[in-house]
């Protein structure tokens, strides 16, 4: 089987790639970080690709051993992810914008693009992958999409500033959560958290005006939406989803890359088997397992993202909210498996959801044991009711968005036993 894919990328105005001929077995929108990485790695199984891309207290906290972060200027680190996959002779990388999906009787056959130039160009293949990322004007067709936008991400790039502590990255949490950390040897990336759906507007100096509250600028101001999205796919023979496309969490823990290429590598795995793409419904059927297979990860990134981002923004003034941020800190604190287990959550090395419920547990027992040792009050016992509610209210509404079944109990889903439909064996070596 002839192999070209194609990058397919939504972002502003760009897609990878050139005019193709020939059969194409797969069309991957969006050339970021999952859509570069995922056409490395099918075409390193032989597929065809066509790639359209679219453009006050302090504590330290380690990974667990043996484990390390990176902190590194994210275009630079996505265009060589581009050119390493380009590279490969079945890769070809266009740029423009992917329009709308193609589809007949009731199969996606590929998409609608339009080149830099303006012109408007039809690219088909078997199987269309969807990873342009948290601003997809594709997922509407191939999802239930509930986004919810709690805070705009405020970043610029201070350079020749020193932090106190060298190659570590800094939670500041004070009136709102500063991230801090260096991505490279004179540059440390700053983004400030501002809380509600509208940030406050650049052009007449009212974000200027906030920073300078918290930060000294430097450079360009720019910002991000940090938006909430569960996994809600419909089954669409030809087409899918992974990355923020699919679901999106909270910004704060930067845990959407670890989940995108754990989506990329459960992708490849279960691809590896197949030869042939052509039967969209029976293809379509088979990868209902990855929605439930990438669960684990995807559900512990995901509820301690929105657990930290919701604790440490909340209000002093509520007494409950006040205690509960305290004891979070002081549980970070404690080191050992209590810092450790939960580095090992967010960093994906660790992808258990029956670890973060023992984290969550133990965390509210450890606030509640704050407040009611050595001798509990009335005022301190009311205090610790209200904790339990304000931390129940917190964690299970994620629970139920993430879906409990499908996490906690996989093998009860009639997905999780999908097996590779059958196929002749010979297909992708002899090139038919």
């Amino acid at each position: 089987m002839d192999s070209k894919h194609i990058f397919g990328g939504v972002v502003a105005a760009f897609l990878f790639g050139s005019n193709f001929a020939g059969n194409t077995d797969v069309i991957i929108v969006g050339a970021g970080v999952a859509g570069s990485a995922l056409a490395y790695a099918l075409a390193k199984i032989v597929f065809s690709f066509a790639a359209v891309h679219k453009d006050g207290k302090r504590t330290a906290i380690s990974y667990p051993a043996n484990a390390s972060g990176r902190g590194f200027h994210n275009g630079r680190f996505i265009q060589k992810l581009r050119e390493k996959a380009a590279s490969l002779p079945n890769v070809k990388l266009d740029q423009g914008t992917v329009t709308s999906l193609v589809e007949e009787n009731g199969t996606i056959k590929g998409v609608l693009y339009k080149t830099k130039a303006g012109q408007e160009l039809a690219a088909s293949a078997s199987l269309t992958i969807v990873c342009d990322g948290c601003f997809s004007n594709l997922r509407r067709n191939l999802c239930n999409p509930k986004i919810e936008v709690p805070s705009y991400f405020v970043g610029l790039v201070l350079e020749n500033y020193n932090l106190p502590y060298a190659n570590r990255a800094y939670f500041i949490l004070k009136d709102t959560i500063v991230i801090a950390y260096p991505i490279s040897s004179n540059e440390i990336r700053c983004l400030v958290d501002v809380p509600g759906s509208k940030q406050p507007p650049i052009s007449n100096g009212e974000m200027a005006s906030y920073l300078k509250t918290v930060v000294a600028p430097q450079g360009n101001i720019r910002t991000m939406p940090n938006r909430i999205m569960p996994a809600s796919p419909y089954a669409t023979p030809g087409a899918f989803m992974i990355g923020d496309s699919l679901n999106m969490r909270h910004a704060v823990t930067g845990g959407g890359m670890t989940v995108g290429l754990s989506d990329v590598v459960l992708l490849r795995d279960l691809l590896r088997p197949l030869n042939d793409l052509s039967d969209g419904a029976a293809i379509c059927k088979y990868l209902e397992s990855f929605y439930i297979l990438r669960k684990p990860t995807a559900f512990a990134i995901n509820t301690l993202a929105s657990t930290l981002h919701t604790v440490f923004s909340s209000s002093d003034q509520d007494p409950s909210r006040k205690e509960m941020k305290e004891a979070f800190f002081n549980y970070l604190s404690l080191g050992g498996v209590f810092s450790e287990g939960l580095m090992a959550l967010l960093s994906g090395l660790n992808p258990d959801p029956l670890s973060l419920v023992f984290h969550c547990f133990a965390m509210l027992a450890y606030a509640v044991g704050r407040l009611l040792l050595p001798f509990p009050t009335p005022k301190r016992m009311c205090i610790a009711a209200k904790l339990i509610l304000v931390g129940s209210g917190i964690i299970f509404p994620i629970l139920k968005a993430e879906g409990i079944r499908a996490t906690f109990l996989p093998a009860t889903m009639p997905a999780y036993y999908r097996t590779p439909p059958v196929q002749s064996t010979d297909d992708r070596e002899t090139g038919k």
